[in-house]
């Protein structure tokens, strides 16, 4: 794949229509190279489209991690009031047997009965404070929990926000890379319609075993897709973009594209 992408970004020129790299080539060899840079634009596209599903998923699923914090979080403050109406209740029973003591000690007539109704009412005293703090330490708590919704109410909102414009996008690129499918598929059948049919089946047939990729830039020696260093009169053939050549490891079709001189390379100071 990456060597196909660096001979495509070599200088162009019109030929029969298409688009030829600027050396003296075979005509079958330069209208593969078309077919190549066809065919990647197609699976990029449709590897794009396969994947837009998925990636729907994944924003839907972000989506509903933030609902579920907003549920948990209400929950949780659901919980929090429930137990303090509870507890309140319990102080108001409390409080009812605080008062129905000292109506008793208002009554008692003997120093053991009077005794009696004070443990009770001591009783009563000391569980409405530790319920009363047990409602302090609620109330407390739901005013963190408060907080807490909101700022989970606040991640949703922008959360659906991002998911909104995520599908939007997803949206658009869909429609963009119909568009590169279908412009594809026409400047393909152009091409191959002025292919010899017996090259075509080769890279048809050499693209079919190599996920897609049935073009292989030489250079230094080297197929750059497979990376084994090519027979020198093989390089030396290919070079010259006059013929049909396979690569003997990967079967790949060859083609060469000089190497494009750095900037360094072309100043006046590394000239001299």
């Amino acid at each position: 794949m990456r060597g196909t992408s660096l001979a495509l970004q070599a200088p162009v020129r019109r030929r029969r229509g298409f688009f030829c790299l600027c050396l003296p080539m075979n005509a079958d060899l330069e209208l593969l190279i078309t077919l190549q840079r066809l065919d990647t634009a197609a699976q990029d596209a449709e590897r794009r489209l396969a994947d837009e599903p998925q990636r729907e998923q994944e924003l839907d699923a972000r989506l509903e991690a933030a609902r579920q914090a907003v549920t948990a979080a209400k929950e949780r403050l659901a919980q929090n009031q429930s137990a303090r109406r509870a507890i309140e209740k319990d102080v108001a029973m409390h409080q009812g047997r605080l008062s129905k003591f000292h109506e008793q000690a208002m009554a008692v007539k003997t120093n053991q009965e009077y005794h009696a109704v004070q443990h009770e009412i001591a009783f009563a005293q000391n569980e409405i404070k530790a319920l009363e703090d047990r409602v302090l330490e609620g109330m407390l708590e739901a005013d963190e929990l408060t907080a807490g919704l909101h700022r989970a109410e606040v991640a949703l909102a922008v959360e659906q926000q991002a998911v909104e414009q995520g599908q939007g996008a997803i949206a658009a690129e869909r429609d963009q890379m119909k568009v590169v499918v279908d412009r594809v598929r026409v400047e393909r059948s152009a091409v191959v319609a002025a292919m010899n049919p017996q090259v075509l089946a080769t890279f048809e047939r050499v693209s079919q075993r190599r996920n897609g990729v049935a073009m292989a830039p030489a250079r230094d020696g080297v197929c750059t897709i497979c990376h084994v260093r090519l027979r020198p009169q093989v390089f030396n053939t290919v070079l010259k973009n006059e013929q049909i050549l396979q690569c003997d490891h990967c079967n790949r079709i060859l083609y060469y594209v000089p190497a494009t001189p750095s900037p360094a390379d072309a100043s006046p100071a590394s000239s001299s």
